[in-house]
């Protein structure tokens, strides 16, 4: 049967235009003001369509479109919000005022999920929220920025669990003709598609676009008639399948990305890969440079390391993608061939141990390979993932492996609820709205009165309780449970009393059950008749993690006792809205993973921005976050071998720190009956929440130590043919060919004798044989620190040392043999060790931390 399709479309008045143009622009998402109006025109059918506005726009009866045009109240209020609108398109943001001049030099952002509203599936947790986040502060920032991702046919599943407990789950169509997403044309009005071949079949895809306020985002689609079943397929589910899905889908977003943005002629400066995913967007990237350029395989990628941002959000070896040799010469053989790299030397790029023939392909080293400019994503994540891959630059201090800290952040406006942005608004200004993440305005947080605070606060906790008992009642009922039974959801839970929210994806490391250790402690913590506490759990397990759906089913068994029926609760199916509400409403977030496997974690800052206090391992983003001002943690940063004894130990504390100190400070209140003490914890931690943890804090720091940086190089790199490249590139080769004759003969440190005291300088010569490379091509470094018990140093800091003359010792010429002078500081008393060493020196290079260019004393 053929048919023949038509896109039908709301037929809106003249006056509600802006309605249309709004609900296409995923600004609403973070834009109280727009909701209202949608759930003015009819706040059922706002829940009904998920809260998605283009559907409930096309569902919504004729007559009552046209009544709505004729309420004079309504339009006023549409034109002030559509007012708003423009002025924020139009008006010139923070990246205009400080870097103006590389607006026109795109930031092409590849991840491989975004969490962006509940009306766009596109996400299963915290790696895909975050995407949302910073294409959102990119927006409010006036970032060149252009995302690419895929659009999934199902999205991430829908979770129920059945009556013992177990997780289930459902996966819903997308319709697309009605979501925030529009299909791309060309210039004959057809789909705009771009190709590439997968195991000798080819595979179309078409593009489809998502407004972020000013950030446009690229979706990938595959399910096109033209396509075979097994290629449709490949963008049907988030993270479903195996690793032959997996594959197809990572090589459709990198290198179909790139070349989506190449048909829709947009040449991005710079690539920020978010998590390895996205890698063989290299291999597109080089490929056109060789076919466009004539550049070398050598002097693309070079080219490609100098302009490439990649962040690793993975604590753990195991955690990170790799794929069988087979499988990827499967889909890859050809291109790599065409690209004229030998498939070992191909696979090299992607091994720890380039020599290592049974070691499969990682898409995490060949990404840090590929990129000048690598982070992970707290201060300990960076500190952990240098340690973690210091293995393939075994040559450099553990401290020097070039991965930096970058922490993340969360979009304020997405997170606070309306009723405190509205309080904040009260008393931070004006400035609130068009720059939320600015720090110096958190501090105004403390001119908030008590009263006011606590109110908001109290009311938020309040719809979250109800929140949670409607959520219930429709779990109940869709178990089949009785009348009564579901009647009897409103007696769950109390609006009045201490509320702990604890929502994660459930994954062992994560610990959801930790809170249930010792049962019977528990039930003599919740059911206080003074003091009583109460729990709201929500969160998935991955469809093929079994462990960690048996948490989840502990967890139902234990609350199913009649004991705790009433005070721990667990929401089904959670998401952006179930989120919304927990992080608004809880006052204590509870975070208690296995140190150190959070890499950072950002829900415990999304409570925390509204007033909720954190009680956390101190793992991941909580260790920056952390004073005794601004919330509890549990433990004290220990890391253990025997996870039954870590359990044991931190169940105690955790238990320990709600009975000493949390339940008491937020029972403790002042003549007015204000919990008062608790009260200017909730205002420290919202100030640090918003100074220091601001997903527009984020995006600075890699506007400034990597943005700007790279599309510099981009510039300086690409000029006359990419000329300075080709130089570079041919300067690297002929170092790393002529490196192996470098060594540091001797070093000479006068004789002072066995100590010295604090503050003395102590000189130091050495004798450094460089063979073919000039003196200009190194950086010879005094290294000086202190001493461990096994001689190694402690607290490196390398001095650069100076050349005696300017050409070779006479005696010593035909070894090319330099004299080297400096001198180090004993700044600190203790063991104190000196050596000494040579690394390559180029001004045009980022940085110069290359595997085996090194060479120590």
């Amino acid at each position: 049967m053929r048919v023949k399709q038509l896109l039908v479309l709301p037929k809106l008045p003249e006056q509600l235009k802006p309605l249309q143009e709004m609900a296409n622009n995923l600004w609403y998402s973070w834009n109280w003001d727009v909701v209202k109006l949608f759930i003015r025109l009819d706040p059922d059918l706002w829940e009904r369509t998920y809260q998605n506005l283009v559907q409930m726009l096309s569902q919504l009866p004729q007559h009552a479109l046209q009544k709505t045009a004729e309420d004079e109240g309504f339009l006023a209020t549409l034109d002030k919000v559509y007012e708003k609108y423009q002025d924020y398109l139009h008006r010139k943001k923070w990246f205009h005022y400080k870097y103006g001049e590389y607006e026109k030099d795109p930031i092409a952002y590849f991840s491989l999920e975004y969490g962006l509203d509940t009306g766009l599936p596109v996400y299963s947790g915290g790696l895909g929220v975050l995407s949302g986040d910073t294409l959102k502060s990119a927006s409010d920032l006036g970032l060149p920025m252009i995302a690419v991702g895929l659009l999934y046919r199902y999205g991430y599943f829908r979770q129920f669990l059945s009556s013992d407990g177990w997780q289930q789950e459902r996966y819903e169509e997308n319709d697309w003709y009605h979501m925030p997403v529009q299909l791309v044309k060309n210039e004959n009005d057809e789909p705009l598609r771009v190709s590439l071949v997968l195991d000798n079949v080819p595979v179309q895809i078409q593009v489809w676009k998502v407004l972020i306020g000013l950030v446009p985002m690229y979706l990938l689609d595959t399910n096109i008639p033209e396509n075979s079943s097994k290629a449709r397929e490949i963008t049907s589910v988030l993270y479903g399948g195996d690793k032959d899905m997996r594959i197809r889908q990572e090589i459709v977003l990198g290198i179909g990305g790139v070349r989506a943005l190449r048909a829709l002629g947009i040449n991005p400066a710079i690539f920020h890969i978010n998590e390895g995913h996205a890698w063989f967007l290299s291999l597109q990237r080089a490929r056109f440079l060789m076919e466009e350029h004539h550049l070398s395989f050598k002097e693309a990628a070079q080219y490609i390391w100098s302009t490439t941002i990649f962040t690793t959000h993975t604590p753990v070896p195991a955690g990170n993608e790799k794929f069988d040799p087979v499988l990827v010469h499967r889909y890859l053989g050809s291109f790599v061939k065409e690209l004229g790299l030998s498939w070992q030397d191909f696979l090299a790029i992607g091994r720890i141990n380039p020599t290592d023939a049974t070691e499969h392909f990682g898409m995490t080293p060949a990404a840090l390979r590929c990129s000048a400019f690598a982070n992970g994503v707290s201060k300990l994540h960076g500190k952990v993932s240098r340690e973690m891959w210091h293995i393939m630059w075994p040559d450099l201090p553990a401290e020097e492996v070039p991965i930096r800290s970058i922490t993340n952040g969360v979009h304020p406006s997405s997170w606070i609820s309306h009723d405190m942005k509205d309080l904040y608004l009260s008393y931070f200004g004006a400035r609130f709205v068009e720059r939320p993440g600015a720090p110096e305005l958190w501090e105004r947080v403390h001119r908030i009165p008590d009263v006011e605070l606590w109110r908001v606060h109290n009311r938020r906790r309040e719809r979250l309780v109800f929140f949670a008992r409607k959520r219930l009642k429709q779990q109940l009922q869709r178990r089949g449970a009785t009348q009564i039974e579901i009647q009897g959801a409103d007696q769950f839970l109390d609006p009045q009393i201490l509320t702990i929210g604890f929502a994660r994806r459930f994954s062992t490391y994560k610990r959801g059950h930790l809170l249930m250790h010792n049962l019977d402690r528990l039930e003599r913590i919740i059911n206080n008749k003074e003091r009583p506490v109460q729990v709201i759990i929500s969160g998935k397990a991955h469809p093929l993690d079994n462990p960690g759906k048996e948490i989840i089913r502990e967890i139902i068994m234990h609350i199913s006792e009649e004991r705790f029926r009433h005070r721990i609760v667990f929401l089904e199916d959670y998401d952006i809205n179930v989120a919304r509400y927990l992080v608004q409403g809880s006052d204590i977030w509870l975070n208690n993973p296995r140190r150190p496997q959070e890499a950072s974690g950002t829900s415990g800052m999304k409570a925390a921005l509204n007033g909720a206090l954190n009680l956390s391992i101190l793992d991941g983003w909580w260790v920056e976050g952390y004073s005794e001002e601004t919330g509890f943690k549990i433990g004290f940063g220990e890391e253990y071998e025997n996870v039954t004894m870590q359990d044991e130990l931190e169940s105690e504390a955790l238990y320990n720190t709600l009975e000493r100190e949390v339940i008491p400070l937020f029972y403790n209140r002042n003549d007015i009956d204000l919990p008062d003490r608790w009260i200017q914890k909730m205002k420290a931690s919202i100030q640090m929440a918003g100074e220091h943890f601001s997903a527009q804090r984020m995006l600075m720091n890699y506007t400034n130590q990597c943005y700007v940086p790279a599309i510099d190089a981009s510039r300086k790199m690409s000029t006359n043919n990419f000329e300075l490249n080709r130089q570079v590139t041919s300067w690297l080769e002929r170092i790393s060919n002529s490196w192996e004759q470098i060594a540091i003969t001797d070093i000479d440190i006068p004789d002072i004798g066995p100590t010295v005291q604090v503050g003395q300088k102590i000189p130091v010569t050495m004798k450094v044989r460089l063979g073919d490379i000039t003196p200009d091509d190194v950086r010879v470094e005094i290294v000086a620190g202190r001493l461990d018990s096994q001689e190694r140093f402690m607290d490196l800091v390398p001095t650069p040392a100076t050349l005696n003359g300017s050409s070779p010792q006479p005696d010593s010429s035909a070894d090319g043999v330099y004299s080297y002078t400096g001198e180090v500081t004993c700044s600190e008393s203790g063991r104190f060790g000196v050596t000494a060493r040579v690394v390559p020196k180029n001004e045009h290079l980022h940085h110069m931390r290359r595997p085996k260019l090194i060479s120590w004393w």
